[in-house]
């Protein structure tokens, strides 16, 4: 294929020069699926491994457990970091040579992952790895955004949505067999192929793409200001939950990140070339698109743990069972996607994006009135119970329907839609930013959701066993909502606490769900109807003003 990469700077009031090339080589999407499957693989292969790795790799300064922490949220927080950082270094010094290095590092950190000798060197290699993969996960759009256009491109993030979802619900699966028949090990290494067969598929066929108006010198301050914000916020929200906000660590980091977001918008409104154009929040869609993220992927997080959470935890539900419950959504994303995604690229993505989280939050209502006592799904192999007992069907299953339907609506007509609201020059910044968004979004609503739940189940307890509630606090502090009490608490009825835990769920879930609703609103008030045009360099100056279109 040859290369058609973006020459000179555009004239203003002239058309952008083109950076799309005429038939796009399948190789392309394979290697953008590739790599970012691989990023969002790894966030979940690895946690099914924890166990094996504590066993294997017992350290010498720091607690098993909280080395496990690190390997997972520090490889999140890390990741989410330098992401913005990661979309600005593609627009200005090239997408498919900074999406070729994040193949290398993340090639690289996945062999020294899968070799490592000590649980510090791993964890070393974890946090490297995340790096790599910020280079990865907004690159993967932007060089779709630049090599398919109209609803090809539409259709091609269908097909993104749907191979990188299915490699996320099998991620645990695949994860499990790995450690069983294998090691841990072999879950990092079996990465090594995959990325070569990516890097040669980059190298080979993906064309050079890079904003040809930038000048001047990369803004490293914001950089760093963005890194310290985006990390101590997801890495306080992480760490806090973990330690049920009893580590001071938390505390201060998540203050430190609060603090540079603050600063970071009016460091970009004082810097010559700032990191993140102010620009590209004048344009309308992409910041309704970023408010819908926030609100929509905060939602689907608070559901996605605290459901299982609370079906192990107060319904007995087998890790299995729990697990199965959610195939609706990876089965319907994988089927759906690439229909929805080019639908959305024919008639506009405003449709799917009302209906969706509408549909959304309508599942979540439903889950809302499962009582207490509702029957567990135990799987129980030859003895007649591998049908799920009647209050699953009723209870359980319409939510998973529902919620997969919905979110099958959403996620291929969302990337469309952010991808098309900024110029093609910005479009690695703008993919980061969103990512950034929802990786943030997500802790810190259930942070917040914390709160009302713990008040809501001790405030339940309370009332209907107030001796239990009046326990001293060492044994209260062993009490936690949706979580079964410990056995060695020698208590004569559990009832009254998962009563309790079922109040606080319904809290939680009648918020993701006015959450969803509130993504519907802000996606039918500030998007326009029909298909969606690319946002051509010069329509910057002619962006709409953001409270019109939210009033």
């Amino acid at each position: 294929m040859t290369e058609a990469p973006a020459t000179g700077a555009p004239t203003p009031g002239a058309p952008a020069p083109s950076a799309f090339v005429a038939a796009p080589s399948p190789w392309i999407l394979l290697a953008v699926i590739v790599a970012s499957g691989i990023v969002f693989l790894d966030s979940t292969i690895v946690t099914v491994a924890l166990p094996r790795i504590g066993q294997d790799l017992p350290s010498t300064t720091m607690g098993t457990l909280e080395a496990q922490a690190y390997i997972t949220s520090g490889y999140l927080a890390v990741l989410s970091a330098f992401l913005i950082l990661g979309g600005a270094m593609a627009d200005r010094y090239g997408r498919r040579r900074i999406f070729s290095a994040g193949l290398i590092g993340f090639g690289v950190t996945s062999l020294l992952c899968g070799l490592a000798p000590t649980m510090e060197l791993l964890v070393l290699a974890r946090l490297l790895q995340g790096a790599s993969g910020a280079l990865l996960v907004p690159g993967s759009l932007t060089i779709i955004t630049a090599s398919y256009e109209g609803e090809a491109r539409a259709r091609a993030f269908g097909i993104w949505a749907a191979a990188t979802s299915a490699l996320t619900v099998l991620g645990p699966l695949v994860g499990g067999l790995i450690v069983d028949l294998f090691s841990w090990r072999v879950a990092f290494l079996v990465n090594v192929p995959l990325i070569a067969l990516a890097l040669w598929a980059t190298r080979r066929h993906v064309p050079e793409t890079r904003d040809e108006t930038a000048t001047g010198r990369l803004d490293w301050l914001g950089s760093v200001v963005i890194a310290v914000a985006v990390g101590g916020i997801s890495f306080g929200l992480i760490r806090g939950q973990e330690a049920d906000w009893a580590d001071p660590t938390a505390f201060l980091v998540l203050g430190i990140g609060i603090v540079a977001a603050i600063a970071f918008p009016v460091l970009m409104l004082r810097r010559p070339d700032p990191l993140v154009p102010p620009a590209l929040f004048r344009r309308r869609a992409f910041t309704v698109i970023n408010i819908a993220t926030f609100l929509i992927y905060g939602a689907l997080y608070t559901w996605s743990l605290l459901q299982s959470l609370y079906l192990q935890g107060v319904l007995g539900y087998t890790a299995l069972a729990s697990a199965a419950v959610g195939l609706p959504v990876g089965i319907f994303l994988t089927l759906g996607s690439t229909r929805v995604g080019t639908l959305a690229g024919r008639i506009g993505p405003k449709p799917f994006l009302v209906a969706g989280p509408a549909l959304m939050g309508l599942g979540l209502l439903w889950l809302a009135r499962i009582p207490a006592d509702s029957a567990p799904w135990l799987l129980e192999v030859g003895g007649g119970g591998l049908l799920p007992p009647r209050d699953v069907v009723i209870d359980v299953l319409p939510t998973s329907i529902l919620f997969a339907l919905g979110l099958t609506l959403v996620v291929a007509p969302l990337t469309t839609a952010l991808m098309a609201s900024v110029p093609v020059r910005n479009a690695g910044v703008g993919s980061a930013i969103n990512n950034a968004i929802s990786r943030v979004g997500q802790p810190l609503i259930l942070a917040l959701l914390f709160i009302p739940i713990t008040a809501v189940f001790w405030s339940s307890l309370s009332t209907n066993a107030p001796s239990l509630a009046e326990r001293e606090p060492a044994v209260r502090a062993r009490i936690q909502p949706l979580n079964p009490p410990p056995a060695e608490l020698d208590l004569i009825d559990e009832f009254p606490i998962d009563a309790a835990s079922t109040d606080a769920f319904h809290l939680a879930l009648l918020a993701a769900a006015g959450l969803l609703f509130a993504g519907a609103a802000v996606s039918a008030a500030g998007l326009k109807s029909g298909k969606v045009e690319r946002a051509d360099d010069e329509a910057a100056a002619e962006a709409e003003p953001v409270a019109p279109a939210l009033g």
